[in-house]
């Protein structure tokens, strides 16, 4: 299914292959030989979001980019089943394996790899040819890379990330933090509202 939002529509080599029940939205272009299969999105939610040649994005991984932080993904880049990508660049020849997580900001470098659900967090930035481990956590720039039960070190680097006041323009101290941060959103999420369907 492909989407008009915010007056953008996708853009599709015609070598591309796109399930019929992948969703496509906004801003979104995609190279020549790309794969994106059943149940995965790409939207852009007022960023770009741009797919290199021979990329492809598995069943139901999730591809955003935002108005403050476009997508990238280089060629030969494989996104697996249930990975998230949110406002990030991808260099070429990445394997980014199931349920990985990759948060805004965050840039990973050519050859690298983010295995079976690992993370990499939000402004983190991974050199070429890195490698985060099977439920391992990437964090700050340069990068520590650490199992999850480490989550004391992870927290006191990612706390500096200042993921409300990045993502959300919030101060994560403000009282009503979750209020403010969800009635923000969902404002920026209406716009779909007025999405027009293409196909």
């Amino acid at each position: 299914m492909r989407f008009e939002h915010l007056g953008a529509e996708p853009r599709i080599h015609p070598d591309a292959v796109i399930a019929p029940t992948a969703v496509i939205s906004g801003d979104v272009r995609i190279g020549a030989d790309c794969q994106v299969l059943h149940g995965a999105v790409l939207t852009s939610e007022g960023g770009p979001l741009t797919l290199g040649a021979h990329v492809i994005v598995m069943e139901n991984a999730l591809v955003r980019a935002t108005s403050t932080h476009a997508v990238h993904i280089g060629d030969h880049t494989l996104v697996g089943p249930m990975a998230s990508v949110s406002g990030a660049t991808i260099g070429e020849e990445v394997f980014l394996a199931t349920g990985t997580r990759v948060f805004n900001g965050a840039r990973i470098g050519a050859r690298s790899e983010v295995r079976i659900n690992a993370v990499v967090h939000l402004r983190t930035v991974l050199p070429e040819r890195s490698v985060v481990p099977i439920g391992w956590v990437a964090v700050g720039d340069p990068a520590l890379i650490l199992p999850a039960e480490r989550h004391e070190e992870i927290w006191a680097t990612q706390q500096e990330l200042d993921f409300p006041g990045y993502v959300f323009g919030l101060d994560r101290e403000t009282p009503d933090l979750m209020t403010q941060l969800t009635e923000r959103y969902a404002r920026s999420l209406a716009r779909h509202e007025d999405d027009r369907r293409l196909d």
